[in-house]
């Protein structure tokens, strides 16, 4: 009974995710939505193929121009026009080689087992990218559709070559894809993530309350900020190539991803990866055993303010670079992050221990301190 009840609620919660989906594709621009156009353009582009080849023009294999429109929509219009090219080649590879054999050989089963090898192996090529798998699926469709003969090649080629230009053109006419709003959505998630991070071990150190178990959920989602980093710097290539080929990159609310991006990803790199150096100096000062001595409270609440300010001077700078505010409030949080790291560094050095253990976790967190702070007084306006 416990086991159905689960199956139910996954089957439940996988429900609500869906419904949640549609709700956000129907109420906001965002990364649902534009699944949605882009699956409708899809049809829509299959629809017109049909409609042209298998309706009006009763095309002899009128279903190869639908098949290639739908899947060349694709999710930008530069990788569109790449993969419309070389699945037309693959397509006519595999064509040409599969009528030149079974016109040969006068057998579709002999054809088969010569020309199959023959065109998976011409689909690795690497000119034919992804695409060269489509050379063997133009080959079963000659060898597997009846009488083979150069005409039905030929009309099967033209399909698929008509087929392509309907894809591309739907895709680069109506609203072609533009992932800037992803890319800039992808720094600000990590940006948050760091500035949480970064407030949650304050707090924690500021109040003498962190323990092992805390300490580790800190350093786990450390971690994972990496990855959000990396998602970030995805979703800007993502960007940059969606405006390849693009009649919106016209508008000024669809500029390709400047400098300011990459300065950005340089700057969260720098923050994931120290900050992973900070929460593993801290969980390694709170575990049970103690390979590392744990910072005296005064020590602590310095640090935590230093933090703090990290975290705010990370804040305004996405604010700054992706929002509305200006760089006035980025500058004072800066010079004010500045100034708590000198007093950090001032008072560590009047503050070193006897025992060694204490002097390797002071340094370990002045270190990765200092690292945080150049990177930050770096991007300064």
């Amino acid at each position: 009974m416990s086991r159905k009840r689960t199956v139910t609620q996954q089957v439940w919660g996988q429900a609500q995710a869906a419904g949640g989906a549609v709700r956000r594709a129907w109420e906001e621009p965002g990364r649902e939505r534009d699944i949605v156009v882009q699956a409708l353009k899809a049809a829509l582009a299959a629809w017109v193929a049909w409609a042209v080849a298998g309706w009006w023009l009763k095309a002899p294999v009128a279903f190869v121009a639908p098949w290639v429109a739908v899947v060349l929509v694709e999710s930008t219009v530069y990788r569109s026009i790449a993969h419309g090219l070389q699945q037309l080649a693959a397509i006519a590879t595999g064509t040409v080689v599969a009528t030149a054999a079974a016109l040969v050989l006068d057998s579709t089963m002999t054809a088969m087992a010569v020309v199959l090898p023959t065109v998976v192996l011409l689909g690795h090529w690497q000119r034919l990218g992804s695409q060269g798998v489509y050379a063997a699926t133009g080959a079963l469709f000659v060898l597997t559709n009846g009488q083979v003969t150069v005409a039905t090649s030929a009309a099967r080629i033209a399909e698929a070559v008509f087929g392509a230009l309907v894809g591309i053109t739907v895709n680069a006419l109506i609203r072609p894809p533009v992932y800037l709003r992803d890319s800039r959505a992808a720094l600000q998630d990590a940006a948050g993530e760091a500035h949480d991070i970064l407030e949650a071990v304050a707090d924690g150190m500021a109040e003498d309350r962190w323990d092992a178990d805390e300490a580790v959920g800190w350093h786990e989602r450390a971690l994972r900020l990496e990855r959000l980093v990396d998602q970030a710097r995805s979703a800007i290539g993502w960007s940059r190539e969606s405006m390849r080929i693009n009649l919106r990159r016209r508008s000024r609310a669809h500029s390709v991803p400047g400098k300011d991006y990459d300065d950005a990803v340089v700057v969260l790199d720098y923050a994931a990866v120290h900050t992973a150096g900070v929460t593993r100096a801290v969980l390694e000062a709170a575990s049970e055993d103690r390979p590392a001595a744990r910072p005296a409270p005064s020590v602590a609440r310095r640090y935590a303010d230093f933090l703090h300010r990290t975290a705010q001077a990370l804040q305004y700078y996405c604010q700054s670079r992706f929002g509305t505010e200006d760089d006035h409030e980025l500058r004072q949080a800066v010079r004010k992050l500045r100034d708590t790291h000198d007093e950090l560094r001032r008072h560590l050095t009047r503050s070193v221990p006897d025992d060694p253990n204490e002097v390797a976790t002071y340094g370990t967190l002045l270190t990765q301190a200092r690292r945080l702070v150049d990177q930050l007084v770096a991007t300064e306006p």
